[in-house]
């Protein structure tokens, strides 16, 4: 059952250019109906904020949101969930830079900010994770905290997931639950995704989340600081 409120906690949303605009409205919309907060995030690089641009596939002018909070600037802690946005959103924010200086190495797509930042929301079990369309792609430069997870994903990102040892599962409502890693199959799931998101930050809060003793808290000690 969904409940009718989540108490004012809080809700991250990662995003940047190429976002969804109807997805981020159903985040903003659904959550402050259940009397949450929304905090939009990206890597704003110094500044006090940045404007992205939305994806053109419907043949329209793009879109664009302002975004003012930086997910560095955060603690990841003070949220009781965590959710990487549809479509490109997580390919941008991969994006690394090598020390200066030094080659390039495969070991540096880890210290990508946001991928630490979502690793260590992976860290907390507390923390509920959410990840539709393509967002696992932001997990992907550290395959062991998708290793032996059920997930679902939309299937141009299917092969990424495999290869990093997750476990597809298919779904009547293109939605997977795994303790506290909800997958969504494409934007056009947003509203079960975000209904399977509050369900499971009530459980969490309530202490009343079947799978919260079966799974350990997951390692990041190899998730390296960026320079």
């Amino acid at each position: 059952m969904i409940p009718r409120s989540l108490g004012g906690k809080k809700i991250a949303v990662l995003l940047e250019s190429e976002f969804i605009p109807e997805e981020i409205e159903a985040y903003q919309k659904r959550f402050s109906e259940l009397k949450a907060t929304v905090h939009l995030m990206s890597r704003l690089w110094g500044n006090q904020s940045v404007r992205f641009f939305s994806d053109e596939d419907t043949g329209n002018t793009p879109q664009t949101i302002e975004v003012n909070v930086d997910f560095q600037n955060v603690d990841v802690n003070d949220y009781a969930a965590v959710i990487m946005s549809a479509n490109y959103t997580s390919v941008r924010l991969r994006y690394f830079q090598p020390p200066q200086g030094e080659p390039i190495s495969a070991e540096q797509v880890r210290t990508s900010p946001a991928v630490q930042f979502y690793a260590k929301a992976m860290a907390n079990p507390k923390i509920v994770k959410g990840a539709l369309c393509h967002g696992l792609w932001i997990l992907t430069p550290v395959p062991e905290l998708l290793k032996g997870r059920r997930v679902i994903c939309h299937e141009v990102v299917l092969a990424d997931i495999l290869n990093a040892g997750a476990i597809y599962e298919p779904s009547s409502s293109g939605v997977v639950v795994d303790s506290d890693l909800i997958t969504g199959r494409s934007k056009h799931e947003v509203e079960p995704f975000i209904d399977a998101i509050t369900e499971q930050i009530q459980q969490i809060s309530l202490g009343t989340n079947r799978f919260s003793s079966k799974r350990p808290p997951t390692s990041v000690s190899r998730v390296r600081a960026a320079s």
